[in-house]
């Protein structure tokens, strides 16, 4: 199938639209939601990345009686198993996982999951038809890197909160002894706390594991920047 014959519409904010638009420039045509609009009529398009359904994890149930339809969902926090649960496994769309985390989709490979192993196939033909290249981890909460550097980040806020070093002098260490593009705060920065704490939250909610129980500064930080 042509690009030109896809009909794809990207459902999120104006920063993941933005980040999306970035990543893909003009390789094709596509329509926009940043409403999470309920009233929209989702029938005619072949592809669907949903960023919403990281706020909105009712989100899927608006696809489960489009056969022909591929729909990317963010499920940074949750798994596509968990999703297919809450649909009492009834659904008649593909469903793929991405992460859609900020600062995480305009990269070079997309981080994806499936549910099925003949989804495979499918991932493959609409990556081939769009024009990206992507890596499959295992549907699990956090997937990879988004699991990585959230724990980073959350012992950067120990190292602060034991009073060590001042955030400042974190984030200079750690660029230049891991040459990552960022340091611990600065990525928290640019993924957003919000963000940050809600997926450390899933994460030990998913394993118990005591790496991922959050720092109370971070909570802190977090719960003076948010309302309920």
């Amino acid at each position: 199938m042509n690009h030109n014959f896809m009909n794809v519409l990207v459902r999120g904010n104006d920063n993941n639209i933005l980040e999306f638009s970035s990543k893909f420039k003009d390789q094709f045509r596509y329509d926009t939601d940043t409403e999470n609009s309920t009233a929209l009529d989702i029938s005619g398009y072949d592809v669907v990345f949903d960023f919403f359904t990281d706020e909105f994890p009712e989100n899927p149930e608006q696809y489960i009686h489009e056969e022909h339809q591929v729909v990317f969902c963010n499920t940074i926090k949750t798994t596509l198993a968990e999703l297919s649960f809450y649909l009492d496994h009834n659904f008649s769309c593909t469903f793929l996982g991405f992460n859609g985390l900020p600062s995480f989709f305009d990269r070079e490979l997309l981080e994806l999951t499936v549910l099925r192993t003949e989804d495979r196939q499918i991932l493959e033909a609409i990556s081939s038809k769009l024009g990206f290249e992507y890596t499959v981890v295992e549907d699990r909460v956090g997937m990879v890197t988004p699991r990585v550097i959230c724990m980073i980040i959350n012992e950067a806020y120990f190292t602060v909160q034991e009073g060590t070093a001042e955030k400042e002098a974190v984030d200079h260490a750690m660029k230049l002894g891991t040459n990552y593009p960022f340091g611990p705060f600065e990525w928290a920065g640019h993924i957003g706390i919000g963000h940050v704490y809600e997926l450390l939250e899933a994460l030990y909610d998913d394993t118990r594991n005591e790496r991922y129980k959050i720092c109370p500064l971070l909570k802190r930080e977090y719960l003076l920047q948010h309302k309920r």
